[in-house]
């Protein structure tokens, strides 16, 4: 057994897809309409997503994405998502929490730049 994917509705498809293509860099593999339903449903992966294990919970909390540099990816997409919390560092990560245009949260993380400086004559 093993999680398999995060569904979730969504207002507006194309606004969604558009959202987590261009901002998050996700890729569409698929689409479909449903009959039975009249829905319909697209399904995204992250090009280097990881597999982890599920944890169980009660509901969906907020979805994480790894970005190189927290900081750089708000300004760079400043204006395409709200920032419910802004960036803070946790550990060794760089943490920040923006909404989708459905208002989930999404997680972006990074590594913390260091803070140490190099001890004098070190290269």
């Amino acid at each position: 057994m093993g999680f398999r994917y995060t569904g979730i509705r969504v207002r507006d498809l194309d606004r969604s897809i558009a959202f987590y293509t261009q901002v998050l860099g996700m890729q569409v593999t698929w689409r479909m309409r449903i009959r039975e339903t009249g829905g319909a449903i697209a399904v995204l992966k992250s090009p280097r997503g990881r597999y982890r294990v599920y944890r169980q919970g009660d509901e969906l909390d907020h979805l994480a994405f790894a970005v190189p540099d927290v900081d750089r990816f708000l300004r760079e997409h400043r204006g395409d998502f709200r920032v419910v919390m802004k960036a803070f560092d946790e550990g060794t990560d760089r943490l920040a929490y923006v909404a989708d245009p459905d208002g989930a949260w999404i997680e972006l993380m990074s590594r913390r730049k260091s803070s140490k400086r190099p001890a004098r004559g070190s290269p």
